[in-house]
Order: structure tokens, then C-alpha cells, then sequence
């Protein structure tokens, strides 16, 4: 079997609510990251704008025809000719200005154009254990399709953070043959401390797939916290990279594939479907 490889980037950032300013830090870490020679540059969710207010993210969406976001980011891959993974941009569907958003996940080639799509389907609500709520279901809708997209770097299975909880998901993704599993977040820091890392390396081993979960981090506006630690996981469960609680930073690993084909070999989960029922005793 011929190897097949790249080097693939995940990075994270603390964006706010200056659109300018976000894509300034983000063209700084794209050209870090081709310079040290990644073919894929994943960003995390809400990379180029992130707020706790409700009104100021829906303020800050638009149609995919006219985000200065996505434009200036597609720009960007032709440019130092990488693959990225746009980790999510809040968008309007269909100039949709008064109905929910969608919260959209990107991949664009190196030639700049959009090769896949996908909208979260898991959507967020949650009380905190510092007692806030979260109800992303009041402001957005949840995606019905699962992604998996094929290109010269590998098979791609495409998700976005809140999804990390529902591994459903990602054994259709695997068993669909995807091999690299993208999980841009914007985690908080609460239920990151506790949960982040496990979630994301339970993905991987269960599935025999490389993990890149680039990330936001720290303090935005409306005193919200997100934890960071971006992160590269290779089939094993083992941790390739991570930037830990750095701000605009950048984690950087070489992804065998071969190594997804060796992992499924020793444990042969996705080729093992029992068909069972379930007993329930009262």
C-alpha cells in the first residue's frame, strides 16, 4: 500500500467582534502554517467572529454570496495554496433576515472554491455548571445531512464541536470512509476542563480515524469563556499536537493514513454490527 500523507495545521484563535481584526489574526497563522509546509489549515468555530450577544451574531451574518468572511478566507487558500477548513461562519440561508441562522462549516480547495458544506446539526443548549444557559436551538437551525468528502489529501468527515457528544455521527462518518475527522469548537471553558479532550480522543479510537479539532480561546465580548487546547489525535488516541491555553496559535502533526487502515486492523469496530435487541427490565 502506498503511502499516503500531509501535514495538517489546527489552529486557535480568541476572536471577538471586530470582523477586521479576526481575519488579520487568522492571515497571520494561515501564512505561519503553509510556511512550515501544512496542505491543510483547519480554523475553529466562530473563527471570524464570536460574541455572546444573540443580536450581535446575527447582525454579523449574511448570505454565503455576501460574507466578506468567507471571500477574504478563500482568498486566502489560493494564496499560500492550502486546503481549509473554514470552521464555522454564522450564515443566513437563502437572505433569510428575520428566520434562524445556520452555523456553517467550510472546506475550501486551494484553488479557492467551496468544496463542501455542512451545517451543525447538534445544536447547543445547556445550563452550565456556572448556572448560564445556552440556547443555540432559539437562534439557529440544525443541519440534516452528515458530510463526508473525499480529496487528494484524504476522506474528510466534517462536524462542528457540540457534535463531538454524539458518536452516532461520527461511526456514519467512518463507516461512510472518512479518515480524518474535523472538529473545529468553540468549547467553553467549563465543560472543556472536564470534557474536551476525552470526547475528541474517544472519536478517534472508536473509529480508527485522525481527530483535528482547531479551537477558540479565552475571553469574549460578553464575558464568555472558551478553552482552547486545539488539538491533532491520530487513530490510536494518541495526541499529535495541541496548543494547550496559548492565544493565536498554532498545532501542527504529519497524518499517515495508513495509520487509520492499522488501527481498524487491530480493532475491528467498524467491521462488527451485531444485530441485537434490547431488553428493558423494571
Amino acid at each position: 500500500m502506498s503511502e499516503r500523507g500531509f501535514k495538517a495545521a489546527c489552529l486557535q484563535l480568541s476572536p471577538g467582534n471586530d470582523l477586521a481584526r479576526n481575519l488579520a489574526a487568522i492571515a497571520g497563522l494561515v501564512a505561519r502554517a503553509a510556511a512550515d509546509g501544512a496542505a491543510l489549515v483547519a480554523l475553529p468555530e466562530f473563527a471570524t467572529y464570536l460574541d455572546r450577544s444573540s443580536s450581535s451574531m446575527r447582525a454579523s451574518s449574511s448570505t454565503e454570496a455576501d460574507s466578506e468572511a468567507l471571500s477574504t478566507l478563500r482568498a486566502m487558500a489560493p494564496q499560500h495554496g492550502v486546503w481549509m477548513l473554514i470552521g464555522s461562519l454564522v450564515i443566513r440561508p437563502d437572505g433569510d433576515c428575520e428566520g434562524r441562522l445556520v452555523n456553517r462549516s467550510l472546506l475550501v480547495t486551494p484553488q479557492g472554491t467551496v468544496a463542501a458544506r455542512y451545517d451543525k446539526i447538534h445544536l447547543f443548549d445547556a445550563r452550565l455548571p456556572d448556572g448560564r444557559t445556552v440556547g443555540e436551538s432559539r437562534q439557529y437551525r440544525g443541519g440534516d445531512r452528515a458530510v463526508v468528502v473525499q480529496t487528494p489529501l484524504g476522506r474528510i468527515g466534517m462536524s462542528v464541536c457540540y457534535d463531538v457528544r454524539f458518536p452516532q455521527l461520527y461511526r456514519k462518518l467512518a463507516m461512510a470512509g472518512a479518515e480524518i475527522l474535523t472538529i473545529p469548537a468553540a468549547f467553553t471553558a467549563q465543560t472543556g476542563k472536564a470534557h474536551w479532550e476525552t470526547l475528541l480522543r474517544a472519536r478517534a479510537i472508536e473509529n480508527g480515524c485522525y481527530v483535528l479539532a482547531p479551537a477558540t480561546v479565552g475571553t469574549h465580548p460578553g464575558d464568555w469563556h472558551t478553552h482552547g487546547h486545539a488539538m491533532i489525535i491520530d487513530p490510536w488516541g494518541r495526541i499529535l499536537g495541541s496548543c494547550q491555553s496559548e492565544e493565536n496559535a498554532i498545532c501542527t502533526s504529519y497524518i499517515t493514513l495508513s495509520e487509520c487502515d492499522k488501527a481498524r486492523a487491530q480493532i475491528t469496530s467498524l467491521s462488527t454490527n451485531p444485530d441485537y435487541h434490547l431488553d428493558l427490565i423494571s
